[in-house]
């Protein structure tokens, strides 16, 4: 099973691309020793992660099945300007957009290999097909890069279009968080990462991937429903200055800035792959 943290370091993944030798290890605050993927796949968790949500939280359909691209308004004007659509997306991910979809957080590697990447948040007005990008902010995504047929423990990042629904951390909700949070003490990681940093406080903020999971759930929800060989556990969390196992991380402000605006009213998603996906 794949681990959020790992007690040690005994190799360190070369920036470029040396082979990661073993997967992280953490120690988990409870009654009992819970082991966990350093960012990405299973959870090994006895915690009943359903009880523990708003009962508020709802989502809509996970992306097993590609939904329909927006549609242009029916009451444009004939010689109305064109549509200012996301930049950088192929048109097979701009149709896996839900229509309703009014914030798009675009995560884009620097190549297929690279665990470097950026993140912008995308917004349109109810009735616009304009999008308007926000700031750009560096991001880890996983220590190999990326894959568009994601396994257990292949420490490489999904690529797809999935929606944002459900969030989670150790820390108490920023004011303003909108998503369904689970504050909860299993949300902890110890030990170092693949490259040898310090995991402490990686786990402080998370939002769910809706990468084989189901919506509506904690993010320590263990359901898996295109099996457990697909891996599962993909977050948005805290970065810890490395490469994760198949996560998303950003920098604490910017974890709290996505908390506070993700709307589920909006039906948020993410987009994430290499640069053009």
């Amino acid at each position: 099973m794949a681990r959020h943290a790992q007690s040690r370091a005994r190799t360190r993944l070369s920036r470029r691309s040396k082979a990661v030798s073993g997967l992280a290890l953490s120690t988990l605050v409870g009654t009992a020793l819970w082991a966990w993927p350093a960012s990405g796949d299973d959870h090994n968790s006895g915690t009943d992660a359903k009880s523990t949500m708003s009962t508020t939280a709802s989502g809509p359909d996970t992306p097993r099945t590609p939904v329909s691209a927006p549609k242009t308004a029916p009451n444009a004007a004939p010689n109305a300007p064109a549509a200012r659509p996301i930049p950088g997306l192929s048109d097979a991910a701009r149709k896996r957009i839900p229509a309703d979809s009014r914030q798009v957080l675009v995560v884009t590697g620097k190549d297929m290999d690279s665990f470097q990447s950026r993140v912008v948040l995308y917004t349109r007005e109810e009735g616009s097909d304009d999008w308007e990008p926000g700031a750009t902010w560096p991001a880890h995504n996983a220590a190999r890069g990326w894959t568009d047929d994601h396994h257990y423990g292949d420490l490489r990042s999904p690529i797809g279009v999935y929606p944002l629904t459900d969030a989670g951390g150790l820390l108490a909700a920023p004011e303003g968080t909108k998503l369904p949070y689970d504050r909860n003490g299993s949300f902890v990681a110890d030990g170092t990462g693949v490259e040898g940093e310090p995991l402490a406080g990686a786990f402080d903020y998370v939002i769910a991937i809706n990468y084989n999971r189901e919506p509506g759930t904690s993010p320590l929800d263990q359901q898996r429903p295109w099996g457990v060989a697909k891996g599962g556990g993909v977050w948005l969390h805290v970065d810890h200055d490395g490469p994760t196992q198949g996560c998303i991380s950003l920098k604490p402000k910017v974890m709290r800035e996505l908390l506070r605006t993700l709307d589920p009213d909006l039906h948020p998603v993410i987009v994430m792959g290499p640069a053009d996906y």
